[in-house]
């Protein structure tokens, strides 16, 4: 189990996803409740109880919308980080920050912000399996070397499992990296394609664009929020048709973030 109030952090969590939308509504932006978040608002109604994020997708021109006016448009509480933004930002897609809080994923991560959202573009990918394929396997190569650069490389100690790290930078950069990753996942404009791919961190899926259509509402925690317009077959694309059963005990993950603080931002913290 988390070793931090769980319902307190889903409550901030809460409260971000409530400006998301808001400012989305506003200014015409589609936005969709992805992963755990959209399984959370069919199963349970709203959180996941054992669930501490909450991830968002949005069409490429919405997001890079959102990113070029997040700063005029979201409160001042909140800002939208990510590589365009930050040169030290490790993650492959932006996220939506609270500043009045402290989070830090991991001990061996370096970058440091407060309680988020993920906001992950939606790009298109070919219909052909082999050129499928091929986008995939370069976005999880620059994926891992993304990982590679951003890492303490002494994780583990100054043995052999220090060597590819270092290696990694000594052959490229933090920048650079983010770089590859972007020209890779815009490569296919997905109104031009009949698929699209959501790329995670460490996962892949390939859906049918319809499956994602227009945005429907669909509630989650008392609010309305938007989801896929085909709900059901997303579900099936990214948990399989036994969805809506839980999973066994052992199955049942938390982040455990390393530190968190909600009362005091991150900008003052001090290791």
């Amino acid at each position: 189990m988390a070793n931090y109030d769980l319902r307190r952090l889903q409550l901030r969590l809460l409260d971000i996803l409530i400006e998301i939308d808001r400012v989305c509504r506003e200014h015409g932006l589609r936005y969709y409740l992805m992963y755990g978040t959209m399984l959370g608002a069919v199963r349970h109604k709203g959180f996941i109880p054992w669930d501490d994020d909450i991830d968002i997708g949005m069409p490429r021109d919405e997001y890079e919308t959102l990113m070029a006016h997040a700063a005029e448009w979201l409160p001042g509480h909140l800002q939208m980080v990510c590589a365009e933004n930050d040169e030290h930002y490790p993650v492959a897609f932006a996220k939506i920050q609270d500043r009045t809080t402290t989070l830090i994923e991991r001990k061996h991560y370096r970058y440091l912000g407060g309680i988020y959202c993920d906001v992950m573009p939606i790009d298109g990918i070919p219909a052909g399996h082999l050129r499928q394929k091929w986008q995939i396997l370069r976005y999880r190569f620059w994926s891992r070397m993304l990982y590679l650069v951003h890492r303490d490389p002494y994780r583990h100690g100054h043995g052999p499992s220090s060597w590819l790290p270092l290696l990694a930078r000594k052959c490229t950069s933090l920048k650079s990296v983010q770089q590859h990753i972007r020209k890779t996942l815009t490569r296919y404009r997905g109104k031009d394609c009949t698929h699209v791919c959501l790329f995670g961190d460490h996962t892949h899926i390939v859906i049918p664009r319809e499956v994602m259509g227009k945005p429907k509402e669909v509630a989650f925690e008392g609010h309305l929020f938007w989801g896929p317009e085909q709900a059901d077959d997303y579900l099936k694309y990214c948990f399989g048709s036994t969805y809506m059963q839980l999973p066994p005990e052992e199955k049942r993950h938390v982040h455990n973030f390393y530190y968190l603080d909600f009362d005091h931002p991150f900008a003052d913290y001090q290791a």
